[in-house]
Order: C-alpha cells, then sequence, then structure tokens
C-alpha cells in the first residue's frame, strides 16, 4: 500500500517498524542475548490523538514530531516523519494545537510545562493528548534497532510494553521477527495501543 501524501518535501521516510504489545519473555531475552549495544532511558511524551490513524504525533521536550504512514510491506510499516518548531510547518491540525499549547514557548524565551499544556488544551479541542512516561531499553542488533519498553499512560496509571524493531533491511527484520516468536503478532503504532487504554 502506497499513500498519496507526504507532510513535506524535507521530511524524512524512517526505517520499517513492527512494534507489538505484551510481555514476550522470551523475546526480551533473545535481544539482550543478540545484542552487541544496549543502552537505557526514561522519557516523556506527549501523543495527540485525532481521528485519522495514519497520523502519529508526539511531544518531546517542547518539539512537534509528526509522522504519516505512507508504506505497509510483510507486516512491517514504513512512515514519512517530520519536526516542527514553529506553527507554521506543521499540518492541520497540529499547526492550531502548536499555537493552543503554546509549544513556541521555549523559542520566546519562556519555560514550557508540558502538564500545563495538556491541562490547558480546550475540551473541543482538535486532539487527545495523552501524556506517558516510557522506560526503555535499546539495543543493536547489527544494523537493527530494537527496544524494549514499560509504557505508562498517566491519565489511567496502565502500565504496557512494547517490543519494536526496526532497520532497513526487510529481510534481515523479517528474520529476526521470526526468530524472536512474534511472527503473526499485531504491528501496532504508540498513538494506537495507548488509545486504547486511555
Amino acid at each position: 500500500m502506497t499513500k498519496k501524501s507526504k507532510l513535506t518535501e524535507d521530511s524524512r521516510v524512517g526505517r520499517y517498524e513492527y512494534r507489538v504489545w505484551g510481555e514476550h519473555k522470551k523475546a526480551q531475552k533473545l535481544l539482550s542475548k543478540l545484542a552487541t549495544d544496549e543502552t537505557t532511558e526514561e522519557i516523556e511524551d506527549c501523543y495527540l490523538i485525532v481521528d485519522d490513524q495514519e497520523w502519529n504525533a508526539k511531544i518531546r521536550n517542547g518539539t512537534l514530531k509528526v509522522k504519516q504512514l505512507v508504506d505497509e510491506e510483510r507486516g512491517f510499516e514504513r512512515w514519512v516523519s517530520n519536526r516542527h518548531h514553529v506553527a507554521d510547518t506543521a499540518p492541520a491540525p497540529f499547526d492550531d494545537l502548536f499555537e493552543e499549547m503554546g509549544l513556541d514557548r521555549p523559542a520566546r524565551g519562556k519555560s514550557f510545562s508540558l502538564s500545563k499544556a495538556v491541562a490547558g488544551l480546550a475540551p473541543d479541542a482538535a486532539a487527545k493528548a495523552i501524556v506517558v512516561t516510557k522506560r526503555r531499553t535499546r539495543y543493536r542488533i547489527g544494523s537493527i534497532r530494537a527496544e524494549v519498553t514499560d509504557v505508562n499512560v498517566d491519565s489511567t496509571d496502565e502500565e504496557l510494553q512494547t517490543i519494536a524493531i526496526e532497520g532497513d533491511d526487510l529481510d534481515e527484520l523479517v528474520a529476526l521477527r521470526k526468530k524472536l516468536g512474534l511472527k503473526g503478532s499485531d504491528n501496532v503504532p504508540y498513538h494506537l495501543a495507548i488509545d486504547e487504554e486511555s
């Protein structure tokens, strides 16, 4: 499937992505065993959920990242993405949300609070804002990047777990997916999974 529109000419088409939800303990152990590099981090993101599921938008560190689904092949997805620091470059309806949330405050020398920005959204805002905290372990397996992430959905205190693999070589990804025992599991991006829980 090929989508007809892209964000801008400056947008970047990402790697193939495959994300599953649940513990998958065997896959977690195998990822750690296969990895040549492993790092951990904790981050806070705010996802902006709109009716069109082909849009995946999040705010991290005061920057808006918008992704649009452009291709699916062998169960893997590819998204075109762009980071926005001003409302004028963001596609609708994210341009209005950018202004409503005051995402340009740091650029204007003002402090930015994600929780205050979310609380300040009008009840009829163009998107539902869902804040999550991620505790993520990243792995490197050759040219493939992988992650195991615990995700806390702030509005519900629900904790989810996700495993993802991504890379440029589809054959290598398909082989790793099979090795991890994930073949046949649904590929569900962040914004759809957390929307179900909120």
